[in-house]
């Protein structure tokens, strides 16, 4: 678990202008497992001031839910634009909602995103060359406390 320590802006601290370069290394197709079953992932370079990807994840032998996501570039940094599918591509969203997470900063190889709401952080970290992770913070205590959520290894 890693708390406020991890070298992240402390809440209420203003955040820092990015863009997509600082979160290329998502770059590539990522094979993991969560909940009992295999999780691929997959984004873009960037391009046209976006990158797209998307989650998917298998239970039984059968899609379990499909996450869709742009990273836009906008003059405060990039946001994340997430939308939740179950099998069949029916969104769990209403049709013009999605989750929403902002640009904090970012580090060699990391990069902090809150959701609009405030009540979660995403760290996107590359842990190593072949090793991506995705992590999710919650307020406890005063800290943001992080977890990992997603453990990938680059599929060649």
């Amino acid at each position: 678990m890693i708390g406020a320590g991890s070298g992240y802006t402390a809440l209420g601290q203003a955040a820092k202008t990015g863009t997509l370069n600082d979160i290329s290394f998502l770059d590539g197709r990522w094979l993991g497992t969560y909940n009992g079953g295999p999780i691929e992932a997959s984004w873009t370079a960037p391009a046209g001031n976006n990158i797209v990807g998307f989650i998917r994840m298998i239970k039984n032998d059968q899609p379990a839910l499909y996450e869709i996501f742009a990273f836009e570039q906008t003059d405060k940094g990039p946001v994340a634009l997430i939308k939740h599918f179950k099998p069949g591509m029916i969104s769990l969203e209403e049709k013009d909602v999605r989750d929403r997470y902002l640009f904090i900063e970012a580090k060699k190889n990391q990069a902090l995103f809150e959701k609009d709401d405030v009540s979660v952080r995403i760290i996107y970290e590359l842990r190593t060359q072949n090793q991506l992770v995705i992590q999710r913070g919650k307020m406890e205590d005063g800290k943001w406390a992080f977890v990992d959520l997603f453990v990938f290894k680059r599929i060649p």
